[in-house]
């Protein structure tokens, strides 16, 4: 199936603490930063009450920007079962609402998200923060640096449907300089290669 032109990737990452989103706008090869921002829930004693809240920001956010696709991070397996159910669930509600607009489904994980975004799976918060900013040209605040997490989500789905994913999971070399070396990123050289994929600052 070919691929629009032109399409709005709402992006999530799910939490029943703090839920970060992204929005972006896909123009052929231009992407544009469209908003970003999180919704505190820990205000909210009701576990019951914090999903409905999920699902109506959800469901808000899709009314005013019209997005074509939900890009979602996948709960990650940790020890505390609880708190994977409670993630899931959280996930579950953010993704029904996707569906309640008839908007496309994508999982991603974790690692995956942030291998497309700097080429490294591992890679902490602040370097998919970082490459993020450097891409779409906006300027970070300290609230914001949970919201990337939802618009890595999106700018994922973006590299992947794209075929750009894999080019940059091939590169081996890391994302970020190191301090005190003159060596080239992946990203880096990727840039130079593809200046039509980046957003450049006003």
């Amino acid at each position: 199936m070919k691929e629009k032109q032109e399409r709005i990737i709402l992006g999530i990452d799910p939490g029943t603490i703090i839920m970060g989103y992204g929005i972006i706008e896909c123009k052929g090869k231009q992407v544009k930063l469209l908003t970003m921002g999180v919704l505190k829930l820990d205000k909210y004693g009701d576990y019951a009450l914090k999903l409905k809240k999920i699902f109506e920001r959800t469901v808000g956010l899709i009314d005013e920007f019209h997005p074509d696709e939900l890009a979602i991070e996948a709960p990650f397996f940790g020890k505390n079962v609880q708190s994977m159910l409670k993630l899931g669930r959280a996930q579950g509600v953010a993704i029904a609402a996707a569906m309640s607009r008839e908007l496309s489904v994508n999982e991603y994980s974790p690692k995956k998200i942030k291998q497309s975004i700097t080429g490294n799976g591992n890679s902490s918060k602040e370097q998919v923060a970082a490459m993020l900013e450097r891409i779409l040209g906006y300027e970070e605040t300290h609230e914001f640096l949970d919201a990337t997490d939802g618009l890595a989500a999106a700018y994922c789905h973006y590299m992947q449907s794209q075929g750009l994913g894999k080019l940059l999971a091939e590169n081996k070399n890391p994302v970020l300089k190191k301090k005190g070396t003159k060596k080239a990123s992946g990203w880096e050289a990727f840039v130079k290669a593809n200046p039509d994929k980046i957003s450049k600052k006003s």
